[in-house]
């Protein structure tokens, strides 16, 4: 099977805990996309769901599929949010942000009764950051907000390249949001609620892609098969 095949089988079997009538967040990437386009066809099945998109590019695609769309306005309380990772730990905590979205699935996922991951098992780490963590920051003073980035990191133990993301044709990355993205390659974060803590403390930074404590289910689909794993924060998460 391929890494299409095990994001697909993922996001198969996620459908299943959705129940008619809720309502849904709807995340961003690969492995979500796949996870909208099975709802579509349970939707064109009869299924009645209501779903606010964590993206612009999530909303095209289910506005496309038929896939009944809201925003966070008009229904602030969620369900569940089904989204992708692009890091996930042993205790569900995650990275997120690869596609530029980490604010507004932030938001959608804590305005969530519960959230649901969908990956393949590529993205099962022991420690996270390996994966470059995404920053998200206001466009104004950019260089200063770089800065402090760095030096609060490396108070928390992480160092090594900081870099402003940038589009295909050069020009930096603009998120939905209007702000530009660091990407910033620490290595291994021994202590993610140390660094997640100490970002916040920086008035430059919007939001950043550390997932600490949001998630509350990974599905995990591999060669081996599809693996559900709960949280149980403080401790390695359980399968099911």
């Amino acid at each position: 099977m391929s890494v299409k095949d095990h994001k697909l089988a993922a996001a198969r079997r996620a459908l299943g805990f959705v129940e008619p009538k809720m309502r849904l967040g709807l995340g961003t990437g690969s492995t979500a996309s796949l996870f909208v386009e099975l709802l579509a066809a349970e939707v064109q099945s009869g299924l009645s769901v209501l779903c606010v998109p964590t993206s612009e590019e999530t909303r095209a695609l289910a506005a496309k599929l038929g896939v009944p769309l809201t925003t966070l306005d008009e229904t602030p309380l969620l369900d569940l949010t089904i989204d992708g990772a692009d890091e996930v730990d042993g205790e569900l905590r995650l990275i997120k942000g690869g596609g530029g979205a980490l604010l507004r699935e932030k938001i959608v996922a804590t305005a969530s009764d519960r959230m649901i991951v969908i990956a393949d098992e590529s993205k099962r780490v022991d420690k996270l950051g390996t994966f470059p963590l995404p920053v998200e920051v206001v466009r104004f003073g950019v260089t200063a907000t770089r800065n402090m980035i760095e030096m609060l990191a490396h108070d928390s133990g992480c160092q090594g390249d900081i870099t402003l993301r940038l589009a295909r044709d050069g020009t930096p990355f603009v998120t939905d949001g209007g702000n530009y993205i660091f990407d910033c390659s620490f290595g291994s974060v021994d202590d993610p609620e140390s660094l997640d803590e100490a970002l916040k403390f920086i008035p430059g930074v919007v939001e950043n892609g550390l997932f600490l404590g949001i998630a509350d289910v990974a599905i995990i689909g591999g060669a081996d098969g599809v693996s559900v794993l709960e949280a149980h924060y403080g401790e390695s998460a359980e399968a099911v």
